[in-house]
């Protein structure tokens, strides 16, 4: 198999993880990825790993209005939860593909009412590190990804450089939609989103989290510092350690901070390499 094929492979399993069922795409590249897909489920040769591949690739072209799909319609009580659900029973959703159903539906603030696509997640379900961002801005946006645009392509040559793939770390941001032409969350439409994010941390259950920006660090830490004072130690979020670093958008406005960045990363890299060695049975990874 193909090293591009093994990747598709890996994104369709955990787009499927992650409770997705369609795949959107630019016009002119559906065909080339469904035959792909079909190749790959002929060469799975076993049923679960056939399933992975097929059950996430229904594929829709992306229009002009990207996104614009009509979802599966929620039970009552999963559209409860979306409109009014207090945070003590999102903190009780089971499973990632009910919290996503719950979250792509949520009207507890006002972004509902603006935002082209909700974005979730994306990466592993079983991550050693989640990585945690702001809010989705315009590509996200379209997408229904999680940094996707250039900030997105710094993140990966970034945690590249310490060893870790996109497809190894779960990545979700504060808020799940974007706040108009990209101003700061309100502290309103944080509390709304954050129970969200707290029931991601408690299913994927990672070793460590990584805040990637000021938003992500003083929600995650129920702090009020700035973040040069937070990136100095490494914190503890319920028992998980926590590293803060520069939000990689950030980054393509000050280069001079990508150094810095790379020193908190190599600060990940150190704790779970510590973390193999004091467990070496464990299979994360």
């Amino acid at each position: 198999m193909s090293d591009r094929a093994r990747l598709l492979a890996e994104h369709l399993r955990h787009r499927r993880l992650l409770g997705e069922t369609e795949v959107f795409c630019e016009p002119g590249m559906r065909e080339d990825i469904l035959t792909r897909a079909e190749s790959l489920t002929r060469k799975a040769g076993r049923g679960q790993a056939t399933e992975a591949v097929t059950g996430a690739a229904r594929v829709s072209t992306a229009a002009s209005t990207a996104g614009s799909t009509i979802a599966a319609p929620l039970d009552r009580e999963l559209e409860r939860l979306a409109r009014e659900g207090p945070t003590a029973e999102i903190l009780g959703i089971e499973d990632l593909e009910r919290l996503k159903a719950v979250s792509d539906a949520c009207t507890r603030c006002g972004l509902h009412a603006t935002r082209t696509r909700p974005v979730f997640a994306d990466g592993s379900s079983t991550a050693r590190v989640m990585c945690v961002g702001e809010a989705p801005g315009q590509k996200e946006d379209e997408t229904g990804l999680p940094f996707v645009g250039r900030a997105g392509q710094l993140l990966d040559r970034l945690l590249a450089s310490v060893g870790l793939g996109r497809s190894e770390v779960f990545i979700c941001n504060v808020l799940k939609c974007r706040p108009p032409a990209n101003r700061n969350p309100s502290p309103e439409e944080i509390e709304s989103c954050s129970p969200f994010l707290r029931r991601q941390l408690s299913l994927v259950d990672p070793e460590l989290v990584i805040a990637f920006g000021t938003f992500a660090a003083r929600t995650l830490l129920n702090a009020n510092e700035s973040l040069g004072r937070m990136r100095r130690q490494v914190h503890q979020y319920e028992g998980r350690p926590l590293v803060v670093t520069y939000h990689p958008a950030a980054l393509l406005r000050n280069p001079g901070w990508i150094r810095p960045t790379w020193e908190d990363l190599q600060r990940v890299r150190e704790i779970l390499d510590d973390g193999a060695r004091a467990a070496p049975g464990d299979n994360h990874g």
